[in-house]
């Protein structure tokens, strides 16, 4: 006995228990369901990149500036021209606070109005590019307050977590990435941009404008790449959070398909019920065909309610019984048929007429009932 223990021991310790590995549904391994995803998007979660958001706004501002630049330029110019024009006529003559609200208004309109399409524009793909992502649904789940969100507790955790260190890491290496992009397009333009002191006005400012706009699409376009690398990281991430345990796909087949002991139950109630309904017609049965012993199948016919008999009841083994007891305590008459018997049980529903193929043998059962009774 102390040998096998020292032997129980040493096997202990060469295999150690890991009952955590034999815990079913321990680890999210399962692909989200239909309903799981469902459930998130009513509560606002899915997949959503900011960078891609603000990126992709970013490339249609400077698109919308390179198209509209000639237009926005000519009217700037000659709002400049009119505000100035305006501005030195009422100082010739008796400037008040009125005239100045008046020629602010003016010129604030007009700002609007030339930046009008090319902010549409912007709007426009902001919209397109959310709508992308986060389809057309509605919720405002997200704005309810939660004490998770105030929590300092879960906000230190965010602060230190992996994730924002990998968002620190992308942040770094755009910016280096963005300066290396501003330093190569400078450096190319650096000999035309040591010779704008030679330009007039509307030369340098044309130069100026194209240096933006070429630097600003560029940047742009990093800012894009990182965006969509960004949005195919989040729909990654959003899909590994949202695997579920077996456990809770297991759960959530219960509750949308109904528990199976409960179902059981509830069939079982239900044929309780009709059996009880069945047995309540045998009474009114005109004869009870019997296997003898296996099978029993009440009758009725009446010709004014039917063109042909009706299967009142049947039953096998103690059901069977039930129906002969039945039958008996109400005088209803019990015959002996053992094909009739079978093929009334196995091919007539219960409250259905027998079929054409089954009215001989069914005939003379009835008429030899009928006889025993007087009825003919």
């Amino acid at each position: 006995m102390e040998q096998y223990n020292k032997d129980l021991t040493n096997i202990k310790r060469l295999l150690p228990y890991r009952l955590q590995f034999f815990a079913e549904g321990a680890e999210k391994t399962e692909e989200p369901t239909a309903k799981k995803l469902s459930d998130a998007r009513k509560e606002g979660q899915v997949a959503r990149s900011k960078e891609l958001t603000v990126s992709a706004e970013l490339v249609t501002l400077f698109l919308a500036l390179k198209i509209f630049i000639g237009y926005m330029g000519k009217n700037f110019i000659e709002l400049f021209r009119g505000f100035f024009q305006d501005f030195g006529k009422a100082l010739d003559g008796e400037f008040t606070v009125v005239m100045a609200e008046g020629l602010l208004r003016t010129s604030i309109t007009k700002v609007i109005l030339i930046s009008l399409p090319m902010l549409a524009i912007a709007v426009a793909a902001s919209f397109v590019i959310v709508l992308y992502q986060v389809k057309w649904k509605l919720s405002g789940k997200p704005l309810k307050p939660k004490f998770s969100k105030i929590n300092p507790v879960n906000g230190f955790k965010k602060i230190f977590s992996l994730e924002k260190v990998v968002t620190l890491a992308v942040e770094v290496v755009k910016i280096i990435i963005i300066g290396y992009v501003a330093y190569s397009t400078l450096k190319k333009e650096w000999n035309t941009l040591l010779i704008l002191y030679d330009m007039d006005l509307y030369q340098g400012i044309a130069l100026i404008g194209k240096l933006v706009l070429d630097l600003g699409l560029k940047i742009s376009m990093v800012f894009l790449a990182v965006g969509i690398a960004d949005y195919i990281y989040q729909k990654f991430k959003f899909k590994k959070d949202m695997r579920m345990t077996k456990q809770e796909v297991k759960d959530e087949f219960k509750q949308a398909e109904g528990d199976p002991q409960v179902k059981r139950r509830i069939r079982s109630k239900m044929m309780e019920v009709s059996q009880r309904r069945m047995m309540q017609q045998v009474p009114q049965a005109d004869v009870v065909i019997t296997n003898p012993t296996h099978l029993a199948a009440a009758i009725k016919y009446d010709k004014e309610k039917a063109e042909a008999p009706i299967l009142l009841a049947k039953g096998a083994d103690y059901l069977a019984q039930k129906i002969k007891e039945i039958a008996r305590e109400n005088n209803v008459e019990i015959v002996e048929n053992k094909p009739l018997a079978r093929m009334l049980y196995y091919n007539v529903e219960v409250g259905a007429e027998i079929p054409p193929e089954l009215y001989q043998m069914t005939a003379e059962v009835l008429a030899y009932v009928y006889k025993l009774k007087g009825k003919i």
